[in-house]
């Protein structure tokens, strides 16, 4: 099922999300359903604050298009399995371990801001302890865009938004657009 995506200027974009304790039914369909919004809104993460759920649960998918070759390196639980077998994925209660702080600067964009991209500045390495759906522990160790996704996602668990993060220079060429997301969002929650 297709959720609908907040928008920047939602007051659940900025909270923190619950740890997950109960991996159940419920939390399967809810990530199934992150999932299916994600791709029908062309993303390769989503984090649960942007459908309303202030949660600690995101979803990623940056598989490369078929036959290239994926622009990072990665280990799931030790291993390097396709990625296919991975993806999508579930991250619930993620811990996030810098790996290599090195800073490495990309365009990233936000599903929560339709038209809004800037330049950010993140770690290029990172180790992600997290759960399953299921309650399965595992570890990924990423770099690259997969790297990447987690950071941002993970900052939507805990009410940081890409914009915080983002180049002065980009997040003054945005503000107009930003500040008409705010005003459309405060005309939503007027109208609820």
């Amino acid at each position: 099922m297709i959720l609908r995506v907040t928008q920047y200027g939602e007051p659940i974009l900025r909270k923190a999300g619950e740890p997950i304790t109960e991996f159940n039914q419920a939390l399967a369909e809810l990530a199934n359903d992150m999932v299916d919004t994600m791709y029908d809104a062309e993303g390769i993460g989503l984090a649960a604050q942007q459908v309303n759920r202030a949660l600690q649960l995101c979803v990623v998918d940056v598989r490369p298009p078929e036959g290239a070759e994926a622009p990072f390196n990665y280990k799931f639980d030790g291993k390097h399995p396709p990625l296919d077998l991975i993806m999508p994925m579930a991250i619930i209660n993620p811990q996030i371990t810098i790996l290599d702080a090195t800073e490495d600067v990309y365009e990233e964009g936000c599903l929560s801001f339709p038209g809004v991209n800037g330049k950010v500045d993140r770690p290029i390495g990172v180790r992600c302890q997290f759960q399953d759906t299921e309650g399965n522990s595992h570890v990924l160790e990423a770099d690259g865009l997969l790297g990447r996704c987690i950071l941002h996602e993970v900052d939507h668990l805990n009410g940081k938004l890409f914009i915080d993060r983002m180049h002065k220079r980009d997040l003054k060429k945005n503000e107009a657009k930003i500040k008409k997301l705010k005003r459309a969002s405060r005309d939503f929650l007027k109208g609820q």
